[in-house]
């Protein structure tokens, strides 16, 4: 296809000499140095022209710290049934909170010819997120469009999901006949008591047993579970929670309570290391370190001595793994993020409805990749950069 505008006759003529030269070689890094990151808040598809580059051209990318793009995250709604003190505490996401109007959520078909595009940039596997995903209707169709690709190797892209578990009984066979990779849940407590704190909600825990359960029936597998482990509120359920899912054939992983977002008043104080959660199940349950499953895997792995299952520890706060990250993710509204602590990102929505190109929204990603530079925990450790003002709330982009 012409690339040259059709109104310049000086242009044209020149692209009908290219078409029968050699097109140049043309280096990832020029490509992505020909545009800023901010072009996105642009009102005119004439601006994305600049992208417009031959496809041949997208190729696996690696940002600035040489870390590759594997991990493609989406949130698919911004809305909740519960309401998570460390994720959407109530005072601030109450009754009078505006959620996104369903014209500015992206389509399924949308979310999917966007999926698509991050794949040659070297996606091998997609989580669908939210907010709660399973309140997004028909999240069925959109997860068997997705299972449907493949990745640049030929084989089936893997479908993950993240959910709080509360609709999960009444779906999850109709997610896993739609070709649903696995699923983890998040529980951060076994009691009633500690559940509806943690949740700031009525919904009692059974609820979300019986999702589990309901999950393992289909055989969705491996079940994970997420515990996230905040002092003075849940600590007293972590060895609870490891005698209840010890010989299940379920994972679970033990998170440290994180800073994400600005309205959840994280403070270092509250966050129980993995460390001290390792101890406190050692002592009763020897463990044995094991390895990690593929590179950029967040999750520290360990097995119980006398073989009862694996737990593991996500410990973003005292041992961060920003040097192995990668994960992107396009939150509800289709902005583009590079980081769960990011403050700002590209706007992949507008340049699709205004009618871009595959070329120029795949260029758009991975000069984005190609720029990332993000460290958040690293940067928080050693206290040498500030936080951002507002990072972007967790229910929009996912955990």
């Amino acid at each position: 296809m012409c690339c040259c505008k059709p109104e310049s006759m000086s242009s044209a003529s020149n692209c009908h000499s290219r078409e029968n030269k050699q097109p140049p070689l043309i280096i990832m890094s020029d490509v992505f140095r020909i545009l800023p990151v901010n072009l996105a808040s642009s009102k005119e598809l004439r601006d994305y022209d600049v992208l417009n580059l031959p496809r041949s051209h997208a190729v696996p990318v690696l940002d600035t710290l040489q870390r590759p793009l594997r991990d493609l995250r989406i949130s698919v709604t911004d809305r909740c049934n519960l309401r998570c003190t460390y994720c959407m505490p109530r005072e601030v996401f109450d009754e009078h909170h505006e959620f996104l109007p369903r014209s500015e959520l992206l389509s399924f078909e949308e979310i999917t010819r966007l999926a698509k595009l991050f794949i040659p940039l070297g996606v091998q596997k997609i989580r669908l997120t939210g907010g709660e995903p399973l309140l997004r209707r028909g999240i069925e169709r959109l997860v068997e469009m997705l299972a449907k690709l493949h990745t640049r190797e030929g084989k089936p892209l893997e479908v993950a999901l993240t959910t709080n578990g509360v609709a999960l009984a009444q779906k999850a066979q109709s997610l896993k006949d739609a070709g649903l990779s696995r699923i983890s849940i998040s529980l951060d407590g076994l009691s009633d008591e500690t559940f509806r704190r943690m949740s700031d909600s009525d919904v009692p825990v059974g609820i979300v047993l019986d999702g589990i359960a309901a999950a393992q029936r289909v055989g969705l597998h491996p079940v994970k579970i997420n515990m996230v482990v905040q002092r003075g509120v849940n600590e007293h359920e972590i060895l609870p929670m490891a005698e209840h899912f010890r010989h299940s054939g379920i994972v679970l992983r033990f998170i440290e309570y994180m800073d994400v977002g600005s309205s959840n008043g994280w403070r270092l104080g509250e966050v129980v290391n993995a460390r001290a959660i390792l101890d406190r199940i050692a002592m009763r349950y020897p463990l044995q370190q094991v390895d990690a499953n593929y590179s950029g895997e967040v999750a520290e792995r360990w097995h119980y001595a006398d073989g009862g299952g694996e737990i593991g520890v996500i410990a973003s706060v005292t041992q961060v793994f920003c040097q192995d990250c990668t994960r992107a993710r396009f939150a509800t509204d289709g902005k583009l993020y590079t980081c769960l602590f990011a403050a700002h990102g590209v706007d992949l929505r507008e340049p699709l409805r205004l009618g871009a190109s595959d070329t120029v929204l795949t260029n758009l990603i991975a000069q984005r990749w190609a720029r990332r530079d993000d460290r958040y925990s690293e940067l928080r450790a050693t206290a040498s950069k500030p936080a951002p003002e507002k990072k972007i709330e967790m229910s929009y982009i996912g955990g």
